[in-house]
């Protein structure tokens, strides 16, 4: 009978997509980075003082801290990796003067006005009116310019934007 070989990694493959975020993003991530960076030193510590309780099988704490220092070693390496595939979103509109990933639109439909800003996945928040580019009206909205009547549909029916303003 042959014993199954132990899978080491449990990484997902790489992931060679861009991950476009804005300026304020890209601090926020490396920040987030040095501070898990930071920490590290002690989440080892504790690991390895747990370790010292004698019998790892039933130890509850030592199982705890080594999860604690996976985990932490997992979002070390996801933002890591986050980075290096980093697009900066620019603000405003393209050279053109069309609605593009960074753009914050006016928006007009039945009378009432909207604000949005186009940003990437990562950073999308539609509470404070920041939608993704992969969103159905993020996506319907690139490349249209002012007074075009934009036409998306969405699980809800068919919706109908005018761009007011592009900045």
């Amino acid at each position: 009978m042959q014993i199954p070989r132990r899978q080491w990694s449990r990484r997902p493959p790489p992931n060679n997509e861009p991950v476009h975020l804005t300026p304020e993003g890209i601090k926020r991530l490396e920040a987030r980075l040095e501070r898990l960076k930071q920490s590290l030193p002690a989440v080892i510590e504790e690991a390895a003082r747990t370790a010292a309780y004698g019998d790892r099988s039933d130890n509850a704490e030592y199982k705890e801290a080594k999860g604690i220092l996976r985990r932490t070693h997992g979002q070390i390496f996801n933002i890591e990796d986050q980075l290096r595939r980093v697009v900066a979103i620019p603000s405003g509109m393209d050279a053109e003067g069309t609605i593009r990933l960074g753009s914050t639109v006016k928006l007009s439909a039945s009378g009432a006005i909207k604000i949005f800003r186009i940003v990437g996945s990562s950073e999308t928040d539609p509470l404070r009116g920041r939608i993704s580019h992969k969103s159905p009206l993020g996506a319907a909205l690139l490349g249209h310019t002012t007074g075009d009547v934009v036409i998306f549909k969405t699980p809800g029916g068919t919706q109908e934007y005018t761009v007011v303003e592009i900045s």
